[in-house]
């Protein structure tokens, strides 16, 4: 048997470097058995279980309430590996990226609410309707949704037919440079994504397995919160040696 810490400290560790299983260190358990809890635990909904009673926690320790009343949408196409299938990816003719396309849904802070993976075509419309109707499912109290121009009509149709108002924000007719668009936290979620090395590019064979991907890396984000931990998984300082001497500027 192997001490259930040091398999989550594999998974978090692949997570983080962006490595293959099959390059996990030696002192951590075997891959096979690592990718094995990996898998297990995504099917039986363990995985998104911890994340979203990590997130009422770090929700609590703001001051806030468990359960979101509001949410934001957006959406980030990503290169894909080679280990997608054909079948699952695909062109974002806009961005001019060939993979697949991440829709989130997060609450104001930037914590992630619901998530879906398409192919990059996929138009955001598509991705928005169904996070709607996920948010309206798995967080009932949610009540009103902002997103960007990207969303149409139909979102706001799928949010008004579940009682959630869909505000969507546009950017001024004629202004020519950037203006920043208010309530996007999402992009600070983004970026609390790729840090971690197998989000930086979709490496999963399946969406489902990006989708647990992007759950562990949130939960890696939020218990370094709650527990004041800034180290990184796999990046303990290594002592240095006795005679260690600094180097001089003069000797550069």
């Amino acid at each position: 048997m192997h001490d259930l810490r040091e398999i989550v400290s594999a998974i978090l560790y692949v997570n983080r470097a962006g490595c293959a299983w099959h390059l996990l260190p030696h002192d951590f358990p075997p891959y096979q058995t690592v990718c094995g809890y990996y898998a297990a635990r995504e099917k039986d909904g363990t995985t998104a279980a911890i994340h979203d009673l990590l997130r009422a926690r770090v929700r609590g320790k703001a001051g806030r309430a468990a359960g979101p009343a509001a949410a934001i949408l957006d959406a980030q196409s990503v290169k894909t590996s080679g280990n997608a299938p054909e079948s699952s990816q695909g062109t974002d003719a806009g961005k001019k990226i060939k993979g697949r396309k991440r829709h989130i849904a997060t609450d104001t802070p930037g914590l992630l609410l619901a998530v879906l993976v398409t192919a990059a075509p996929a138009q955001d419309n598509g991705g928005g309707k169904a996070l709607t109707g996920e948010l309206a499912t798995a967080h009932p109290g949610v009540n009103r949704v902002w997103a960007d121009s990207g969303y149409k009509r139909a979102v706001a149709d799928e949010g008004a037919g579940h009682g959630i108002q869909v505000e969507v924000y546009a950017k001024p007719a004629g202004l020519k440079r950037f203006r920043a668009t208010p309530r996007r936290p999402v992009e600070r979620t983004f970026g609390w994504l790729m840090p971690h090395r197998r989000l930086a590019r979709d490496h999963e064979t399946l969406p489902e397995r990006s989708i647990t991907a992007i759950h562990w890396s949130m939960t890696d984000n939020m218990s370094r919160r709650l527990t004041g931990e800034s180290t990184q998984p796999g990046a303990t300082p290594r002592p240095k040696p006795a005679n260690h001497q600094p180097l001089r500027r003069d000797a550069l």
